[in-house]
């Protein structure tokens, strides 16, 4: 698929029907990001598409260069893990992807979705103001309402307010990341979902946010490349197990087959599996290719 000039405007009115939820602007995110000496080469915003990762997993084979970002103001086959569909309205999300050739070995590439949590997770919390946690393998979660929290007695808790996928193209790898922006309660397309608006994000304007996002992710890139890929000594390793909600906590890990693991998220390991202790004494080390589910324990 040929991306979109992102300059060209929709014939389509609806695409300004929303104040509430303006375009982003192609221009000015390119004049931010895609500088010399950047890690960013490249920078299309597109109206629509099925899915940023697929079409920049389809430019990637023919040839595409590092540095590549491809944004669309609304996926209609937006994929998470396992092919799980993700969903949401026009602009109130971003949905991105980006396309890195790792020059490290590669049995550290797994790293790059752990890396990926770590630098936006860190970017929301200082550019939105919401304290942002990572679950393991590869979703950012918020402290976010109940359905009735507005009413006397409602209650916070922990909601998926994005995800993150990495997919092996062409002699690199595609990223993608979908996070909720500015979606309400009434547009949540599961009961676990939130979005940084309901979680009293101090700004919700899409530019900014990304713009933090990218730069993180460049930071935390680049810290990761000097050190050949050791999560020891670019501090990644140290980074996600601070920032991961998921350790401390009792969790069954369900893996096909219809089998599963039950026990205390005790570390991530050098190659980033989630380290289980179970009841046994034994630790048993999962990775994110082999889970079909993490979660809680007591949860049936």
């Amino acid at each position: 698929m040929t991306p979109q000039p992102p300059e060209n405007r929709d014939k389509d009115a609806g695409r300004w029907s929303d104040l509430g939820r303006p375009p982003l602007n192609a221009t000015a995110l390119r004049r931010a990001l895609v500088r010399p000496g950047s890690l960013w080469t490249a920078l299309d915003v597109v109206s629509a598409t099925g899915s940023t990762n697929s079409d920049l997993a389809a430019r990637a084979a023919e040839g595409e260069t590092e540095g590549a970002i491809l944004v669309a103001e609304q996926q209609s086959a937006g994929r998470g893990r396992l092919d799980r569909t993700w969903s949401a309205p026009p602009r109130s999300g971003l949905f991105f992807s980006v396309y890195l050739t790792p020059r490290v070995p590669v049995e550290h590439w797994g790293w790059l979705p752990l890396l990926t949590g770590v630098a936006a997770a860190s970017a929301l919390t200082q550019a939105a103001g919401v304290d942002t946690a990572l679950k393991w393998p590869n979703d950012l979660l918020v402290t976010s309402p109940d359905a009735d929290a507005l009413r006397p007695g409602g209650t916070l808790t922990e909601r998926k307010v994005g995800g993150i996928l990495a997919e092996r193209a062409g002699p690199g790898v595609v990223v993608g990341i979908g996070l909720n922006v500015s979606l309400t309660a009434d547009e949540l397309p599961v009961s676990t979902a939130g979005s940084l608006a309901l979680a009293g994000a101090t700004s919700t304007d899409r530019d900014p946010l990304l713009r933090a996002v990218l730069r993180s992710l460049e930071h935390w890139y680049g810290e990761w490349q000097s050190a050949d890929g050791d999560p020891v000594t670019s501090r990644l390793q140290e980074a996600y197990a601070t920032g991961c909600a998921t350790l401390g906590r009792s969790v069954r890990a369900e893996l096909p087959g219809d089998t599963e693991i039950t026990g205390e998220a005790v570390a991530i390991d050098s190659d980033g599996r989630l380290v289980l202790a179970t009841a046994d004494g034994v630790q048993r080390p999962v990775g994110a290719g082999d889970i079909v589910h993490l979660r809680p324990a007591a949860e049936a």
